[in-house]
């Protein structure tokens, strides 16, 4: 799998910022990449030290708010305390139906929720620049 262009937008992002380019941030963008999981900083940083033991936790950490400020990736928390990323950049909008009693979640598209928010914030002349939608409940296994 190529990441070409998120490799571009992020190394472009990190020198508008002044920042360095590192070996450490490149080997954290490719495994966040590559993971296609809603990953916690902890879980991310378990999977870099295998490719490159001497990654800290701190530069995981940062690592993961610059890809959220240049748009490659967004926060996500679903009330277990534990933030999670995952990727946004080229991947189509979803939401997330969110299990209360196990913690796991399953991603939906449902272009009339789409069209419902979107009619609302007209309604109200609103401009709506994004949203995520989180609805709570008991998934298939743990209602058996």
């Amino acid at each position: 799998m190529a990441f070409e262009e998120e490799q571009k937008i992020f190394n472009s992002f990190v020198k508008e910022k002044g920042l360095k380019q590192s070996k450490q941030r490149d080997d954290i963008l490719l495994t966040f990449l590559k993971t296609e999981k809603h990953l916690t900083a902890d879980e991310l940083h378990s999977l870099v030290k295998k490719k490159n033991s001497s990654t800290g936790i701190a530069t995981v950490y940062r690592t993961l708010k610059l890809l959220c400020e240049c748009g490659l990736s967004s926060e996500l928390r679903f009330g277990d305390r534990a933030v999670r990323y995952e990727h946004f950049y080229g991947h189509e909008h979803h939401d997330h139906l969110v299990c209360v009693k196990c913690g796991n979640f399953i991603e939906a598209v449902d272009p009339e929720i789409e069209k419902l928010q979107e009619r609302l914030a007209k309604k109200v002349n609103f401009s709506l620049q994004g949203h995520k939608l989180l609805m709570y409940g008991v998934c298939s296994k743990c209602k058996k």
